[in-house]
């Protein structure tokens, strides 16, 4: 039996108890055949000093919703998943609110992956753009 789209995120929020997601409330919120969108609440636990978000927490949003995109569209059972390299553009600030984060892949190889992750504020302002590769290895059996 296939999985409503709420059970399947569900399920994906559900393994990220205990991890750097569950600690900034980083939520997946909405799927599709090539992109996955999370959702970050923008509170003083993930603001800089001055009170607007800081760079890493959105890194960290961008890492974590592109790395889950290439987790849930490569074959698990047979590979794992890791990062290689990120990078990000901040363009805007955020106070409070939501920020989104979505990622597309630009690459899915059968090894490597990039994705870009486009981070937006509620009124869809883009706040930042980050590019994610990943790398597909081979679980040893």
């Amino acid at each position: 039996m296939q999985q409503s789209k709420e059970e399947f995120l569900a399920h994906v929020n559900a393994v990220s108890k205990n991890t750097l997601m569950e600690t900034l409330d980083i939520e997946m919120v909405d799927y599709g055949e090539d992109f996955l969108v999370a959702r970050m609440p923008v509170t003083p636990k993930v603001h800089q000093p001055d009170g607007v978000l800081h760079g890493g927490a959105t890194a960290a949003l961008a890492e974590s919703v592109g790395s889950f995109a290439s987790h849930i569209f490569t074959d698990i059972d047979n590979y794992f998943v890791r990062g290689l390299e990120i990078t990000a553009n901040h363009l805007k600030s955020v106070k409070e609110g939501f920020v989104y984060a979505k990622a597309t892949f630009l690459h899915k190889g059968r090894t490597t992956q990039l994705l870009d992750i486009r981070i937006t504020d509620e009124a869809d302002n883009l706040v930042s753009i980050c590019r994610l590769s990943t790398i597909s290895l081979p679980k040893k059996k």
